[in-house]
């Protein structure tokens, strides 16, 4: 993907918004804890900061019923000790965590239907404002771009909410980099690194996380121009239904707003368009998304 004009940018400079799953549904059944991959994340966030003492980074949890940043590199009260950093991630996260669990039980009620995925629209749209904020804050700045440190599945409800941050990302010329910590892939940032034009990586060892960290997510935008990163053997491009909200291989879309149905209907449940062909022989396949 082409970076924007330079005469905007430090070539060299960056602003990463990295995107920390901090999913406890998740983590309570990895094979990597959360401490062991705290141990990885916060050594890699002060490499970034040591490459130029001009980066920036700023870094937002991701629960499953809420997102908030949790440190910024920019910000005059944080500390450039390592140990102090560490500390005030760990203490802010801890926090967070308490929080997002309270809000998790009053929206179940009784708690007994915890989400499973993670809230990774919210925390996608967060980083989108503040880097929207920096790029309003003068005329040069930094080159950004997004990590999402993702474990927890994909949330079919979270589709279109997914999508629009996604398309606002490419619009915006930013980069979406997915660094996937669970057992499976992610649908939702395959396409979000394919569309931005960023890295998608599924490291098989976690053990040795930081160095997958370093070598493939520590690159600035201009250096990449001259590395061969990785890239995903294939893409999954299956959307999500509105009727239920489950991802689909074959659906029925609605000519006025493009909303996407696994069953037929006579009338758009998004924009009320109604459908006057009659509903289609059961024999016949179903149309493609």
């Amino acid at each position: 993907m082409a970076s924007a004009p330079s005469k905007l940018y430090q070539d060299d400079v960056s602003l990463v918004v990295a995107l920390l799953d901090t999913n406890p549904f998740f983590w309570a059944a990895a094979s990597l804890p959360f401490s062991e991959f705290l141990h990885h994340v916060i050594p890699f966030i002060n490499s970034l900061l040591l490459l130029n003492q001009l980066n920036r980074v700023v870094l937002i949890a991701t629960g499953t019923s809420s997102c908030g940043y949790i440190f910024d590199s920019g910000d005059g009260n944080a500390s450039g000790n390592s140990n102090a950093v560490c500390s005030e991630i760990i203490k802010k996260l801890e926090d967070f965590v308490g929080k997002d669990s309270k809000i998790g039980k009053g929206s179940n009620g009784d708690g007994t239907r915890p989400a499973i995925s993670s809230l990774l629209s919210g925390s996608l749209s967060l980083a989108l404002c503040y880097i929207q904020r920096i790029f309003r804050s003068g005329t040069r700045h930094p080159q950004p771009r997004i990590l999402c440190l993702q474990g927890s599945p994909d949330g079919p409800e979270q589709y279109v909410a997914v999508m629009n941050s996604i398309f606002s990302a490419q619009r915006l010329m930013i980069p979406i980099d997915s660094c996937i910590v669970g057992a499976q892939h992610s649908a939702f940032l395959q396409q979000a690194s394919y569309i931005t034009g960023g890295v998608y990586l599924k490291p098989q060892q976690l053990d040795g996380l930081f160095q997958f960290l370093a070598a493939v997510f520590a690159t600035d935008l201009h250096s990449r121009n001259f590395l061969r990163l990785p890239k995903p053997a294939g893409v999954d491009f299956r959307a999500s239904c509105f009727c239920h909200k489950k991802t689909i291989d074959m659906g029925y879309v609605c000519s006025v707003c493009l909303s996407i149905f696994c069953k037929y209907h006579k009338k758009c449940s998004t924009c009320g368009s109604e459908f006057n062909q009659a509903a289609p022989d059961s024999t016949i396949p179903d149309q493609k998304h």
